[in-house]
């Protein structure tokens, strides 16, 4: 890290577009500090991946945090006894993750108010965002709001802002974005149930957006798919 350089955190999954937050982070001369979490997910291949991608962008440090949302249920993705769907369907996914979000950013904020760092990225969208609730814009106002209220750093004047530079873009524009600025996103793993080796089932929601994403970018399609 560069002497004045600002420190920021950023929520790192494995995916192509958090990939792309912590590249554009870093483009915008933060000193970034990647966090990831094993919460009990069944696509536990992301977290190699979240560690490779925060590694080949430059991020000053890469933290992992052990959680166990498997304990409480209620998502396809730490369940391994309700079905990860294919692609389609009406209302909220059986793959949102209660209150995963949420969790996800207050440890973010507690390392970000340790480091003194001013900003929080995270890769939400309210274009593919798969209709999970905690992804849309409002959520994210009123968690700043409460982050600010909440610390010692808001207190004393020293506000946190979540980053959310994806939440207008779609799926080409995400990778195109990346793409200009050197993403490799063969390094990701985007899929709902990869396999151990971060092959993608092709079928599940997310692989459906990745794929739809490559086509409308233009772009050759990176990623490892089951054979």
């Amino acid at each position: 890290m560069k002497v004045g350089e600002e420190k920021a955190v950023i929520l790192v999954s494995g995916g192509l577009d958090s990939a792309t937050v912590l590249a554009m982070a870093k483009n915008q001369g933060y000193a970034c500090y990647s966090l990831a979490f094993d919460y009990g997910q069944r696509h536990r291949s992301e977290l190699q991946a979240a560690q490779g991608v925060s590694a080949a962008l430059g991020a000053v440090e890469h933290k992992e945090v052990k959680l166990d949302l498997s304990t409480i249920g209620g998502s396809a993705l730490t369940d391994t006894s309700i079905a990860v769907p294919d692609h389609g369907g009406e209302g909220i996914p059986v793959t949102y993750v209660p209150a995963r979000n949420t969790i996800f950013l207050s440890i973010g904020l507690g390392w970000a108010e340790v480091l003194g760092a001013s900003k929080l990225f995270i890769g939400v969208n309210a274009v593919d965002y798969s209709g999970y609730p905690d992804c849309r814009p409002e959520y994210i106002a009123a968690f700043e709001s409460m982050a600010n209220l909440a610390t010692k750093a808001g207190v004393e004047g020293r506000g946190l802002e979540i980053v959310t530079p994806l939440m207008a873009l779609n799926k080409g524009d995400i990778i195109r974005a990346g793409s200009a600025l050197g993403v490799d996103y063969g390094l990701t793993v985007s899929c709902y149930q990869a396999n151990s080796k971060g092959e993608a089932c092709g079928h599940c929601d997310s692989c459906y957006l990745r794929r739809e994403g490559f086509l409308a970018a233009a772009l050759d399609d990176p990623t490892h798919y089951i054979a």
